[in-house]
């Protein structure tokens, strides 16, 4: 079996800047930004671009799995921080404002970046999944959250609550709000 050797420092700042920089242009000019302009715009010459990312669609996915590896690596740094409830409100804000800003991005990839099999998708599904497992635990543990709670309800509430709130504003700014009601309850406190 065939080693693959890690990438150079200059390799890895050249990937993560075109990562970066194709984030923002996909989201300005979607499926037709130039692959010229991103490499351009990352301080790199095509070749190198295209070393990274033979096709279009390897930088969409890449860009795309960035940021959600991003959102998930939040978790970590939140649980550092905060009381465990509070880490979970918080990432779970993240992660619906996160999807909000990728709506574009998850557009051009079309449906194969969410179906079964895909190695986009899973790759996605379990560092989200495994983030959510950690904060959710953490709560249990807590007291802050219910014991027969599952990480993949949280997932899906949040998700509902992001889709929502998205459709009040298109932005996404109720979120907070909309999940402080769902994990603080509808009823007043004392009552």
């Amino acid at each position: 079996m065939a080693q693959v050797r890690p990438m150079r420092a200059d390799a890895r700042r050249n990937y993560e800047r075109l990562l970066k920089v194709a984030v923002e242009a996909f989201a300005e000019h979607g499926e037709g930004a130039s692959l010229d302009d991103i490499a351009k715009r990352a301080g790199v010459g095509s070749g190198t671009l295209y070393r990274h990312f033979p096709t279009r669609r390897a930088l969409l996915e890449a860009a795309y799995l960035d940021r959600i590896e991003a959102i998930a690596a939040r978790a970590d740094a939140l649980a550092a921080a905060l009381a465990p409830g509070e880490a979970l409100v918080e990432w779970l804000y993240e992660l619906g404002a996160g999807m909000i800003r990728m709506r574009g991005l998850r557009a051009l990839l079309g449906p194969t970046v969410t179906q079964n099999g895909s190695t986009v998708a899973t790759a996605c599904g379990d560092a989200v999944k495994s983030a959510a497992g950690r904060l959710v635990r953490a709560a249990q543990e807590e007291g802050t959250l219910r014991r027969d709670v599952e990480p993949i309800d949280v997932l899906r509430l949040a998700h509902g609550v992001s889709a929502a709130a998205e459709l009040a504003d298109e932005e996404g700014g109720h979120i907070r709000r909309c999940l402080t009601l769902l994990t603080e309850g509808l009823r007043p406190r004392g009552g």
